[in-house]
């Protein structure tokens, strides 16, 4: 793995935790997971067990599993695995962080507790510094994702004075559509060289004229190569290249939205792209329908988003 010193930017593909039809975690394409991110869509940061890992659906036993598994497999292939360790216990947080140092991890990251949730700022810190106290040699982020943990405390609220409090702070990903929050949270910790890591895919080149310095995402899994088109696109200042390039993702983003898109979802648009077999998802969520996947498929051929042998099926929509 990389210096555990180096700032985390680009893409990060949020990782998807592959699964058997009868709902078992299935380690054994992991491997091929790691080669098909590197050599067709150019990522080579990954976040794992977060929300599209479905990390909080896991026992404590298999996110340890599926972390050793992406830890042992992107060895000398992947320039940073970052480990989402968040829980409802701090128990439990502290043993995945120790965990996530023992096996060689780049950096940690936890979201808010949202069962029992902190009421304040100084309580999700104290929360977070025994998070990080048990790795004290991993940079820590935090995973603001307000819309699904219900914590509303503003980021940019959340930043001021950290780094005193959890020396090994490093960054954020910032899950949220709120661009004043984001844009305050670059524009007060400017000094600081923070990674400002961006989770609303669709919203990516917005957030980039913001001071973005990189992006999580679950799309990047299987767009990756896409969104690198537009980054490069944006560091030379080619806005509006890059801007076709976000309107094209947007386009199938907002296609597969109307037809209900969360993580069993794209678990299925994976398998198609990749060809890797994702699984089900784990209860309560239900597996993605076939007319979904032949609806994604579709528009993912129209917009030029697969590969396929003999003549393309070529439209107006599609992207270059």
């Amino acid at each position: 793995m990389a210096s555990p010193k180096k700032k985390l930017q680009g893409l990060v593909a949020a990782t998807i935790t592959p699964m058997t039809e009868n709902g078992e975690i299935n380690l054994s394409v992991i491997g091929q997971y790691v080669d098909y991110l590197v050599k067709e869509q150019g990522v080579k940061n990954i976040f794992v067990n977060g929300t599209t890992g479905e990390g909080l659906s896991l026992s404590i036993s298999e996110r340890r599993r599926v972390a050793e598994e992406w830890v042992t497999k992107g060895r000398n292939k992947l320039d940073q695995v970052v480990i989402h360790v968040g829980a409802l216990s701090l128990k439990e947080s502290q043993e995945l962080a120790q965990h996530a140092a023992e096996i060689g991890a780049d950096g940690i990251a936890v979201i808010a507790p949202f069962f029992l949730k902190p009421w304040n700022k100084d309580v999700l810190i104290n929360f977070l510094k025994e998070v990080a106290a048990a790795a004290p040699a991993l940079p820590f982020y935090y995973y603001h994702i307000p819309a699904l943990t219900g914590v509303k405390i503003r980021a940019e609220e959340l930043l001021d004075g950290i780094q005193e409090k959890i020396p090994t702070f490093q960054g954020l990903k910032f899950s949220d559509t709120d661009l004043l929050d984001f844009g305050q949270c670059v524009d007060q910790n400017r000094q600081q060289q923070f990674a400002f890591l961006f989770g609303v895919d669709e919203q990516l080149l917005s957030a980039l004229v913001m001071g973005a310095t990189g992006a999580v995402g679950s799309t990047y899994n299987y767009l990756g190569k896409k969104t690198n088109q537009m980054l490069e696109a944006f560091e030379r200042k080619d806005f509006s290249l890059a801007l076709n390039y976000q309107f094209c993702i947007q386009r199938f983003i907002n296609f597969v939205v109307k037809l209900g898109f969360g993580v069993s979802q794209t678990k299925a648009i994976m398998s198609l792209v990749s060809g890797i077999p994702m699984g089900p998802p784990r209860l309560p969520l239900q597996k993605a329908s076939r007319e979904f996947t032949d609806h994604a498929e579709a528009k993912l051929k129209s917009l030029d988003f697969l590969s396929f042998t003999g003549l393309k099926d070529r439209n107006l929509e599609t992207c270059s």
